[in-house]
């Protein structure tokens, strides 16, 4: 196209022009105005066209004229432009699509059913401009100038441009890009523009696109719609494919963002458009084919999907799981590949139309003559040529002609098909929402409950634009209004490809999703599904199996988060849930069971009476108590024998009993601790301790003072007698009470829960409280047995029979032997081995005393009793030089 040069110009006008000129270059048809300017300014403009208006598809005047653009060719004829000549008209080419064709007609249908309404526009007639727009966007920007200009190309009569619209509104497009690029052209204008198959959540926004309307929903609640979908099946694990245009490359970020929010993992997200070459698409198959995820979501146009699916099924790859947007899944030319069996998605809820299949089959051969796009489908669908010559398919004369015989009735195409009327409602609903703001302006309702309306008004196109916005009515049971971004509610079904008995494939609804609702009830299930490969059991589609519980996930090196290892829980750890990305810290006093998936109490160790080390440690004290009060009773029956007044029975009752409750207080250390428990359980085995050592002490102290007392002139026994015994006995053992009591007064042992030791298991002990105390008890036992160890050393050659400090030395050597080992052993031992280790000193400590001290004597009393005489004892031994 060229522009015709023009006089310059008002200011006022510059913008205008601009605007016009950028619509021509984009293939359209503009309006250029041609003016003679005098010196006052403005007299007159004359309009002329340029370029060569494109015919309707479908036309009929009216008193108000309504647009309508649908893709019913898939491509535009592509020229090479030489910018030397005007370029050839734009023209459609490629395959029919009848499903649009169907929505053109329903358009008509929907105008002529208003013109035979008596309740809406009563006497109003309107008219329709329906186009071609090719799928294309040159083609759509033509259209889109086409209808704000007026067809007629004769303008060169002096009558001056108008500036207004000639349509009132369009219904259209069926694809967002183009839609949009119409927008860019009749927007400024203020053309309402209602679509009914632009999905694309761009066009919400008001202030880029104001005069747009759908009454089908946006993207953003379909792509909300299938990331619910796909995480209620359990699929996280996907890959993703959508069409290179504004519909596919929206929808699908809002997809993915959905997908996001709901730990949804994309494996690849492709791109493709049906005008690539071959090439791009063997990618996006070869893509699919050799992905892991075994769900695949689609947002792709109709065309584009076509186009994928052939691609598809030249090469079968393993089975996957389509998820459809609603451009492709409800598109009835599509159930032909039925290798795709099993997919599901969202489609626009199925509507009934009464008198629309009657009024699309009314077709006869005569009145589809009148029409090259009712001829062309006629022709594709028959194969048969209307008109003798070249047909409007292309084929030659050697194609058959029409003979009349054709019954449309019989047809199955999707023009046909009008049990699955989903879009083509969107369409009925687009008609009458723009008749109903057209209504709102020019009919009022007299006092007699009549309408009526004024059709020579001078309806603008912002008019109707501003009635559409509250737009509010009913049709079909079908409620039609706007919100404030001109969206519908949104309500989906959920559509399944299903082989029924018959052997066809159908569309089957399964479920419902009404965005209106809460989002815990959007989602209802109405009947099974079935899947990939006529299955019922629902596809898995995941990187990664499900974690257990008792571990948790972690995420592998360089890829998404649906991708992981399951790590078992560290100790103290549990997961009770699947797929924990975390595991939770069990309380301090729980531990996790053996699959870590409980906290359970830790179980309650202390050294008990029942188990067998307690048994045995209490058998051997109570032996030794039992030993002890027996040896006191030979002692007591044989008390005026000479072995036992030899020595010193008053001290040896007292060690017995000492021995007895040294032996017995070993007890107080096995059982569960409580607070006095652990209090008497030290401070008894102290000052038992030290009594028996005091008792030890105090013989040997005999033994030394009676044999310095058999030397001439030495009365020492005397300052050493029985008096002196018994004060050095409880004088010793005051000093240990005296250390027991402070340590109970300032800082008592008390029972603790061990929770450090095992992590698996909790100990029962005694605290010492204070560890000055406990240290100090031991260490008074171990001074009193060192003094004892050295004075018993010091008499260990004394001759007589009846001296007893070679038992003593070798007793108290024992005893400090056990108590200098018990101390490390002590320090290192965990847990109840500790206590043991406490009794098994106690124990064998008071067995080396009672052995080494009372059994000699015992086994003399008892069986060498003629060795317990005072002669026998008086014998001084061979190599005595002294006596």
């Amino acid at each position: 196209m060229r522009l015709s040069p023009a006089p310059a110009l008002d200011p006022s006008l510059a913008g205008s022009l601009v605007l016009l000129h950028l619509a021509v270059v984009a293939g359209g048809l503009a309006l250029l105005a041609s003016a003679s300017v005098s010196a006052s300014g403005l007299e007159s403009v004359r309009c002329r066209l340029q370029g060569t208006p494109r015919p309707p598809a479908f036309s009929q005047d009216g008193d108000f004229v309504i647009g309508g653009v649908f893709s019913i060719h898939y491509y535009l004829n592509t020229l090479d432009h030489s910018y030397t000549s005007l370029p050839e008209p734009l023209q459609c080419t490629g395959r029919m699509d009848s499903r649009e064709l169907r929505f053109s007609r329903a358009m008509v249908f929907a105008v002529e059913e208003i013109n035979n309404s008596s309740d809406l526009l009563p006497g109003v007639t309107l008219g329709y401009q329906v186009y071609d727009s090719c799928s294309s966007v040159p083609m759509a920007v033509k259209v889109a100038v086409q209808l704000a200009n007026g067809l007629d190309p004769m303008f060169d009569t002096g009558e001056q441009c108008s500036g207004s619209a000639t349509v009132t509104a369009i219904v259209g497009e069926s694809a967002s890009t183009p839609t949009i690029s119409m927008l860019r052209i009749i927007g400024p204008f203020g053309i309402p523009q209602v679509s009914h198959f632009s999905t694309c959540a761009c066009l919400s926004d008001k202030k880029q696109y104001p005069t747009f309307f759908r009454t089908i929903p946006s993207d953003q609640f379909q792509a909300a719609a299938l990331a619910n979908l796909i995480r209620h099946f359990g699929w996280t694990w996907i890959g993703a494919v959508r069409s290179d245009s504004d519909y596919g490359n929206n929808g699908m970020a809002a997809f993915l963002q959905a997908a996001q929010e709901e730990g949804i993992c994309v494996e690849y997200s492709e791109a493709f458009s049906r005008t690539n070459p071959l090439s791009r698409v063997q990618w996006v198959a070869d893509v699919i084919r050799s992905s892991t995820a075994q769900v695949v979501v689609a947002f792709v146009a109709s065309g584009d999907m076509r186009i994928l699916l052939e691609e598809m099924e030249r090469l079968p790859s393993p089975p996957r799981q389509w998820i459809g947007s609603e451009t492709w899944v409800t598109d009835p030319d599509m159930l032909r590949f039925r290798l795709f069996a099993g997919a599901i998605g969202f489609g626009i809820q199925r509507s009934v139309i009464p008198g629309l299949r009657d009024f699309l089959l009314d077709l006869s051969p005569q009145k589809v003559s009148n029409s090259p796009l009712l001829t062309e489908f006629w022709e594709g669908a028959f194969g048969c040529r209307l008109r003798t010559g070249t047909s409007s398919t292309g084929v030659g004369v050697e194609e058959k002609v029409c003979d009349g015989s054709e019954d449309i009735q019989q047809l199955q195409t999707p023009y046909t098909d009008t049990s699955q009327l989903r879009v083509t409602n969107m369409v009925y609903k687009a008609v009458y929402a723009i008749a109903h703001a057209i209504h709102s302006i020019v009919c009022e309702e007299r006092e007699n409950s009549t309408v009526k309306c004024n059709k020579n008004l001078n309806v603008k196109p912002t008019q109707v634009l501003e009635r559409l916005r509250r737009v509010n009515f009913s049709r079909n049971g079908y409620q039609v209004s706007f919100d404030a971004n001109g969206d519908p509610v949104a309500t989906y079904e959920l559509v399944n490809w299903q082989i029924r008995e018959s052997g066809n494939m159908e569309f089957v609804t399964v479920g419902r999703y009404d965005a209106s609702l809460p989002p815990d009830q959007r989602f209802d299930m109405e009947r099974e599904i079935t899947w990939v490969k006529n299955s019922t059991q629902v596809p898995v589609s995941v990187c990664s199996e499900s974690c257990p519980p008792g571990t948790r996930k972690a995420v592998q090196k360089g890829k998404p988060v649906c991708c992981y290892d399951c790590i078992q829980c560290a100790d103290g750890e549990i997961s009770n849930n699947t797929d924990s990305s975390d595991c939770l810290i069990c309380p301090e006093e729980y531990w996790p069971n053996a699959e870590r998936d409980l906290c359970i109490l830790k179980p309650v160790e202390f050294l008990s009476f029942h188990e067998v080390l307690g048994i045995i440690l209490t058998a051997c004290s109570v032996v030794g108590a039992c030993l002890a009060i027996a040896t006191a009773t030979v002692f007591y029956r044989h008390r005026t024998s000479a072995i036992v007044r030899a020595n010193n029975s008053e001290l040896s009752f007292l060690l017995l009993f000492s021995l007895a409750l040294c032996f017995l207080c070993s007890l107080t250390f096995i059982g569960r601790p409580s607070e006095w428990s652990c209090m008497l359980r030290h401070t008894a085995f102290g000052i038992t301790f030290v009594l028996c050592i005091s008792c030890v002490l105090g013989k040997t102290i005999v033994v030394l003072m009676a044999f310095r007392a058999t030397l001439p002139g030495s009365n020492v026994m005397k300052w050493f007698g029985p008096p002196q015994q018994r004060l050095t006995v409880v004088s010793f053992t005051f000093v240990q009470a005296l250390i027991c009591t402070l340590w109970l007064v300032l800082s008592p042992p008390f029972p603790i829960k061990n929770l450090t030791t095992y992590k698996e298991k909790i100990i029962l002990e005694c605290d010492v409280g204070s560890a000055i105390g406990f240290w100090a008890v031991l260490g008074y036992i171990g001074l009193l047995s060192l003094l004892c160890f050295v004075l018993a050393f010091l008499a260990r050659k004394l001759p007589d029979n009846f001296n007893e400090a070679k038992f003593i030395t070798f007793s108290m050597l024992i005893f400090c032997a056990v108590w200098i080992t018990f101390i490390p052993a002590y320090v290192s031992s965990p847990g109840k081995l500790t206590v043991a280790v406490e009794i098994f000193a106690i124990i064998t400590s008071s067995f080396g005393l009672f052995f080494l001290l009372f059994v000699p004597k015992c086994f003399i009393i008892l069986f060498r009793p003629e060795k317990n005489t005072k002669k026998h004892l008086m014998e001084k031994t061979s190599n005595d030089k002294r006596y």
